[in-house]
């Protein structure tokens, strides 16, 4: 009898071990859902706030959460009201299931859950039922193996991912986003309760359509979170008089425009950081929303603004309302638009004048009728004002005098120094001509501000970007840093709008044909910022001018970014700062010299330093020698004139220093020749 009872136990114990084996490689050989679910594109801002998301397969909100940014007190309540023993049970909770049963055979009918979080997510990632034992039995299967498979805070993490909180919304931030509007990083008692209570029963329970079940829901969990000591009785009393949210928030949409190119250019990417303030970027959207709607139904707006010492973009505004179809055409990016820039090259052309030496700021130029070939030019008044210095024809942005320097520089030095600032220009059709000087180019805002940002940064500056982790790079030398000093200066003395304050900002205004583009872009020794108003169809806004509806825009823009304005900087050591009486004689006057594609026969050639070459820069002067022309000469460097009354063909200047240097020979009959060279 004891052999046989002893044989009878090891039997038993045999059993047992083989029905545990057998249940533990049923357990591993369990089949897992993808645990790897889509989630939303997410767009953040510098300071890692949401500018924008994008819904998933099906419309629905899934926004990846994680752990560490969910508030600890609602982690808590949940942990406690769903699952107690959940961070000691290994997918099953044997005590909840007996529990359940128990009351469930008292009752007649099922009184509470003996699901556990894990269970839950076995269901929600298979997307199974809950009510057949056979669908009960597989979440449990699922539930052992995810414990088996990931960490408690994975599973945790699965359940804030796909947990659904009404309509179209699954998990935890989607669920805060759009009932609060808010992150889950702090949340009240009385919304911790809400969201513990509304995945039980989404529809049932959502707030916007059935509030009083919601309240119900949530006063529930209030009331046992109380009574488990999670949360004071007085604190759980006060959160039930708290609102129940009556609707769904919008998700953000800040930066539509930028977020969509931003999307597109790296779409494996769930996440992106820009360089954007969302807080910037909210004022100014709606500072162009106001100022569109008060301008008419079918106007539209852009804006970008921007670091320039940095490059980097701050806010982009692609139109005042995202998305729409109606008149504004809200869904075409104005930031990105090729459009006439009516005026607003003038400053560059300015500075290349500067730079060749074919004027000075005081430099007397004339506006009277002129004609090149069949293009005769007007001013935009109608009107003439006869010898006028070259700071006031820029500052009352004159059409003629800039386009008589446009004809000595040639159309073509213009387009190549917009390239080098980092401006995509492009021509309706064939070559360049004079017409570029008063808007015959497209551009684009982003070109303008770039260019701009350029000029602010002593003619060569950092390259615009908007992702926060994209390189610095900088754009190629345009103009010296004197002449860029100079064209600021003039445009600082612009007037402003009225009640604006003066002398604070480097800006230019602009007004293409037809009254269909209105341009405003400024710069002071920190931020640039470009505004554009018109139509997106390109049809004219009669009577708009970039001074009377853009310009009021950039100094409200500039009000909204920061408290005051930066200096802008001072004049470079090498500028010449004097009066018109005080130039060199070829200065005095603008002469037209050439017209910079055939010079006259007897006109002064540089023969070296060659353009292009690369000179040793030991010694504190360097060797010209000058082929015709007639003397006396003057040679400016950089636009600063360093040697005058020359009249040998061979002399020596003083170094203009390392780098790269423009030459300007400049005869007594005011024609010249320049070369461009590198000192090491």
């Amino acid at each position: 009898m004891k052999h046989q009872a002893l044989f009878g136990l090891v039997a038993l114990l045999f059993a047992v071990a083989a029905l545990r084996d057998g249940f533990e490689d049923w357990i591993d050989a369990t089949e897992l859902p993808p645990t790897l679910a889509e989630t939303s594109v997410e767009i953040r801002d510098r300071n890692d706030e949401l500018l924008r998301a994008y819904t998933v397969s099906g419309g629905i909100w899934r926004l990846a959460p994680v752990l560490t940014a969910v508030d600890d007190g609602y982690l808590d309540m949940l942990v406690r009201y769903e699952d107690k023993r959940f961070w000691q049970h290994g997918g099953v909770d044997p005590l909840a299931m007996l529990r359940a049963t128990a009351q469930a055979l008292w009752h007649r009918r099922a009184v509470s859950g003996g699901s556990t979080l894990t269970m839950q997510v076995a269901r929600l990632i298979e997307d199974g039922s809950t009510g057949r034992w056979a669908g009960k039995l597989r979440q449990i299967r699922l539930a052992l193996a995810l414990e088996r498979r990931l960490t408690k805070d994975q599973i945790l993490s699965l359940y804030l991912t796909h947990a659904p909180y009404g309509g179209n919304l699954e998990g935890i931030r989607a669920a805060t986003l759009a009932w609060f509007g808010k992150e889950p990083r702090r949340l009240t008692p009385a919304e911790s309760a809400l969201l513990v209570a509304l995945p039980q029963s989404p529809e049932a329970r959502r707030p916007d359509r059935h509030a009083d079940r919601a309240k119900a829901a949530r006063d529930r969990v209030l009331t046992r979170m109380a009574d488990a000591g999670i949360i004071a009785s007085d604190d759980a009393l006060s959160a039930q008089h708290a609102r129940i949210p009556d609707r769904l928030r919008a998700f953000p949409m800040r930066a539509a425009h930028l977020a969509d190119r931003v999307r597109a250019s790296a779409p494996e990417r769930q996440r992106h950081a820009t360089t954007i303030d969302a807080r910037l970027q909210s004022a100014l959207e709606t500072l162009l929303a106001d100022a569109a709607r008060r301008s008419g139904p079918r106007i539209s707006a852009a804006l970008i603004a921007a670091n320039h010492q940095t490059g980097e973009i701050l806010a982009s505004v692609g139109s005042p309302r995202y998305g729409t179809n109606g008149a504004r055409q809200g869904f075409v990016d104005m930031t990105r638009a090729i459009r006439s820039p009516g005026s607003t090259l003038k400053p560059l052309i300015y500075g290349l004048a500067f730079d060749q030496g074919l004027v000075h700021p005081e430099t007397l130029i004339h506006d009277g009728p002129v004609q090149f070939g069949r293009y005769a030019p007007r001013n935009f008044d109608g009107q003439f004002r006869g010898d006028i210095r070259v700071r006031e024809a820029l500052q009352l942005s004159l059409n003629i005098p800039v386009v008589r320097l446009t004809n000595e520089l040639g159309p073509a030095r213009v387009m190549t120094a917009l390239s080098r600032a980092g401006a995509e220009a492009r021509l309706p059709g064939g070559a360049p001509g004079l017409a570029i000087a008063l808007g015959g180019v497209g551009v684009s805002l982003q070109d303008l501000v770039q260019l701009y940002a350029t000029l602010a940064q002593g003619g060569a500056g950092q390259r615009l970007r908007s992702a926060l982790n994209e390189p610095a790079s900088r754009t190629e030398r345009t103009i010296s840093d004197v002449a860029a000093w100079q064209v600021g200066h003039i445009l600082a003395g612009v007037a402003p709008p009225p009640g604006a304050p003066h002398g604070v900002l480097a800006y230019k205004t602009g007004t293409s044909y037809g009254h269909r583009d209105a341009w405003a872009i400024g710069y002071d020794g920190e931020h640039v910022v470009g505004v554009w108003m018109g139509r997106a169809d390109g049809t004219p806004v009669p009577g708009a001018f970039g001074g009377d509806v853009a310009a009021p825009l950039l100094f409200q823009a500039f009000a909204r970014l920061k408290p005051g304005f930066t200096p802008l900087p001072a004049p470079p050591p090498s500028t010449l700062i004097t009066g018109a009486a005080g130039l060199p004689q070829p200065l005095q006057r603008f002469r037209p010299r050439s017209s910079g594609l055939a010079k006259a026969p007897n006109a002064p050639k540089l023969l070296f330093p060659p353009d292009g070459a690369i000179l040793d820069s030991i010694g504190d002067t360097v060797t010209l020698k000058v082929q015709g022309g007639s003397a006396p000469y003057l040679v400016l460097a950089n636009g600063r004139p360093i040697a005058k009354g020359q009249r040998r063909n061979e002399f020596e200047i003083p170094t203009p220093g390392a780098g790269y240097s423009t030459l300007v020979v400049v005869d007594g009959a005011g024609q010249s020749d320049r070369v461009t060279v590198r000192l090491d």
